[in-house]
C-alpha cells in the first residue's frame, strides 16, 4: 500500500513537472520559489536519487523524456558559454568587459573562468568548449 501511494505521488509530481514545464519551458524549478516550494523539493530530490543510483531506470528515461536536466550548474554554465559564442559571433572576441555594463554578468562569468583556468580548477570539458571558440 506505501509503494502503491508512492508511485502514485511519484506520477502526480511528475505530472506537476510537465505543467511547470508546459508553462515555463523548462524543468528548472527552485526551491526558493514560493509558488513551487514542493515541487522544487521533489525535484531536488530525484536529483539526490540519481546521483546515489537509487532512481529506477522508468523514472530516469520520463524525466529524460521531457529535458529534465540533472546537473542544473552544468545547464547554468552552458547558458553562459552560449551567451559567450553569441557575443564572439557578433564581436569577433570573447572581451566582454570591454564593452561596458550590457554585458556585465557576462564579463563577470568570463573572468570567473579564467581565473578557474590558471588556478587548475576549470573543468576539462569545460576548457575543451572555451577553446572550441
Amino acid at each position: 500500500e506505501n509503494y502503491r501511494a508512492e508511485i502514485m505521488s511519484w506520477e502526480q509530481r511528475f505530472d506537476e513537472l510537465c505543467a511547470f514545464k508546459a508553462q515555463k519551458r523548462h524543468c528548472h524549478v527552485s526551491q526558493s520559489d514560493a509558488g513551487n516550494k514542493s515541487l522544487g523539493h521533489w525535484v531536488s530530490q530525484q536529483r539526490v536519487s540519481y546521483t546515489r543510483n537509487t532512481l529506477n531506470s522508468d523514472r530516469i528515461q520520463r524525466l529524460n523524456s521531457i529535458g529534465f536536466a540533472w546537473d542544473p550548474r552544468e545547464v547554468s554554465w552552458n547558458g553562459s558559454f552560449y551567451q559567450l559564442c553569441a557575443f564572439k559571433t557578433q564581436h569577433g572576441h570573447c572581451n566582454a568587459s570591454q564593452h561596458g555594463p550590457r554585458y556585465k554578468s557576462l564579463s563577470r562569468w568570463v573572468s570567473r573562468q579564467r581565473m578557474l583556468y590558471k588556478r587548475n580548477a576549470l573543468n576539462s570539458n569545460y576548457i575543451q568548449k572555451i577553446n572550441s571558440i
